[in-house]
């Protein structure tokens, strides 16, 4: 499988097909092989893309990264692998949401403590307003709520409807008005 991905993923760089090949076809091939390794943590697959040049920071139809994928999976050495390679960690999928956001959602700690060393913005909203502190008072991932404030997240910032990273890790959620 690494062979066939690295020809390719040569072939598509050098346009050196003897035959004719559907190039959107490839193109989503090789995307959803890359996410699967992701998601599994094959870091033979992921040396392979890395060693071809391929795009990091390929989004799918969500909006995921192989990076916010990896991270939502626990699959903690394929993080590491990915942000020295130059992964953006501060990339966003459609809804606004974050590698980080999905670590602290997932309670892989280790993993969120490790995208906390990069240089995202810590009040980085979604697209529902709330930032990654939110997540881990909702979530009650209470020891990141100092080191997202070491970083200098707001723990009081308000999300649309007043929901803040203090208010959620006290238990104090704030439900929309009904309508």
């Amino acid at each position: 499988m690494r062979i066939f991905i690295g020809a390719v993923l040569a072939c598509l760089a050098f346009g050196a097909w003897a035959e004719p090949a559907d190039p959107a076809k490839l193109k989503t091939q090789l995307q959803d092989y890359y996410f699967d390794a992701a998601r599994r943590g094959d870091l033979d697959m992921l040396n392979t893309f890395i060693d071809s040049g391929y795009s990091l920071n390929t989004q799918d139809d969500k909006g995921y990264t192989a990076l916010i994928l990896a991270a939502y999976h626990g699959q903690g050495p394929f993080v590491e692998r990915l942000l020295n390679a130059g992964a953006d960690a501060c990339v966003q999928d459609k809804r606004g949401n974050t590698a980080l956001m999905g670590a602290i959602f997932k309670g892989e700690l280790k993993i969120a403590k490790r995208l906390l060393a990069t240089d995202c913005n810590p009040d980085q909203r979604n697209g529902a307003g709330q930032t990654a502190a939110m997540y881990a008072g909702l979530f009650k991932r209470l020891e990141l709520l100092d080191e997202l404030k070491a970083k200098g997240a707001d723990l009081n910032a308000e999300d649309p409807i007043g929901n803040s990273a203090s208010r959620l890790a006290s238990g104090e959620i704030r439900t929309p008005a009904p309508r």
